[in-house]
């Protein structure tokens, strides 16, 4: 959790806010990594985590990623996705 917090997801260090806007940043990361954790662990139920979070070490098989990581990550997937899809379709037409 806490490398999610730092260089791993939302760079909380180099913000450099104290007091007040601190607690406030706090929060508000709080509540966007509590989502990110839900939506990664939901797509890790729907089974499709393979493909968002890709495996980049050769001979590893299970991805080594956290359902933080997930979850952030995949909104990304599935926008690019649809990209994709739009542009097979124009293309077979």
């Amino acid at each position: 959790m806490f490398r999610d917090f730092k260089k791993g997801g939302y760079n909380l260090e180099d913000t450099h806010v104290e007091n007040q806007r601190f607690i406030s940043l706090v929060l508000l990361i709080a509540i966007a990594y509590t989502s990110a954790t839900i939506q990664g662990q939901h797509i890790k139920r729907k089974g499709i985590q393979k493909y968002v979070a890709r495996t980049k070490e050769y001979g590893r098989s299970e991805r080594k990623h956290s359902s933080f990581y997930v979850g952030l990550y995949g909104q990304t997937w599935v926008n690019f996705k649809d990209i994709c899809m739009e542009l097979v379709t124009e293309l077979m037409r």
